[in-house]
């Protein structure tokens, strides 16, 4: 009897297969021919995380088999880096790759996409835009500009930057000219620093000049790229501004809202792939290229305790009052401060710990 019911449920499934791969060619031809323009905030030559909307264009071609194409063009070619975002809200491409923190000159809550200085690792980031309702805070501030959002990447925790003199303490930021972006700028200027936005390809030439005499940009795979240990050999760390920067994908939203179904969820695929994968190559990479600056001369220092405490004290100080008098931050910035505390609390136990053991013991 068992067998007699297997094998008619075996028939029908393959009866059920059959139908499939008949109707499968008939649903695929139904399906508009799409292409895309993407305009990304970063150069070709820092592969890794320019490479991240090379990923989304390839899964998503392969996914819809060629039926929904993504042409990915490098920051310059259509619009220069910074602008990649209003490209998108004015509907010059249908989508970008940048930083959200890029544009808080528009509104302060761009740098809740990105990262907060002091804020959330790419872990906590990821959980909390996936599952502790960042996503839907950040898409009803995104929705003003005409643009909806998804996770496109992380870097990690940041290295904090290259030094043409070494900082030993909280005088020698007093009227030091970096290259930051986001809000840890505006920390800086707090602090007494000249911080100013300068696009990727733009930093060395600048450095190099003297025209600022820091830069902070990603960590040790991508600065040896910029070859930013040429002229600066003070290397500092954390980063502690960007402890888990997202890159976005922007889409334009009257473009979104037209996608067939089943294109927006290949969409919502290939740009998780392109978030989780980049973090792993940055990881992978990041060690190797550090053990080669190293070796080059390149001098890594701790900043002082003294200017993290005061960078600490003036970003939290730069949120309440920003809270005061900006409901979209402090919509969003009342939700993130709950979460990240329970966050704090719980990686204090278990990686934190454990990590610092590890590394006081790394024979």
């Amino acid at each position: 009897m068992q067998r007699r019911d297997f094998l008619k449920k075996a028939s029908i499934g393959a009866a059920a297969g059959a139908a499939a791969a008949v109707a499968a060619p008939a649903i695929a031809d139904s399906l508009p021919t799409i292409k895309w323009r993407l305009t990304s905030s970063f150069p070709k030559s820092l592969d890794t995380i320019y490479g991240g909307a090379d990923v989304l264009a390839d899964r998503l071609k392969k996914i819809t088999e060629g039926k929904f194409t993504v042409q990915v063009f490098a920051a310059g070619e259509i619009v220069p880096g910074l602008q990649a975002l209003d490209a998108v809200q004015q509907g010059t491409v249908e989508l970008c790759h940048t930083c959200s923190y890029y544009y808080v000159g528009k509104d302060k809550t761009f740098g809740f996409g990105t990262s907060l200085p002091f804020g959330l690792t790419s872990r906590q980031q990821n959980a909390w835009i996936y599952y502790g309702g960042g996503q839907k805070l950040l898409d009803e501030f995104y929705s003003n500009y005409n643009i909806v959002s998804f996770a496109g990447g992380n870097t990690g925790a940041q290295m904090g930057g290259w030094f043409r003199k070494d900082i030993t303490n909280m005088a020698d930021v007093k009227g030091l000219k970096i290259r930051i972006a986001g809000l840890g700028g505006e920390v800086f200027s707090r602090l007494g620093a000249i911080p100013q936005q300068i696009a990727g390809g733009d930093i060395y030439p600048a450095l190099e000049k003297g025209t600022i005499d820091a830069a902070e940009w990603v960590g040790p795979y991508d600065d040896e790229k910029l070859g930013f240990y040429k002229v600066a050999k003070n290397y500092y760390y954390p980063g502690w501004w960007e402890p888990g920067p997202t890159i976005h994908f922007f889409v334009n939203k009257k473009e979104w809202d037209k996608l067939p179904k089943v294109y927006q969820e290949a969409f919502q695929a290939a740009a998780y792939e392109a978030n989780i994968t980049m973090q792993a190559e940055y990881d992978h990479k990041n060690p190797i290229a550090l053990a080669k600056l190293i070796s080059q001369g390149v001098k890594v220092r701790r900043y002082p305790n003294d200017v993290m405490d005061a960078a600490r004290k003036a970003s939290f100080e730069m949120y309440h009052e920003e809270a005061g008098k900006n409901p979209a931050w402090k919509k969003i910035f009342t939700e993130w401060d709950k979460y990240r505390k329970t966050q704090h609390t719980w990686f204090s136990l278990t990686e934190a710990s454990l990590e610092q053991f590890m590394y006081a013991n790394n024979k």
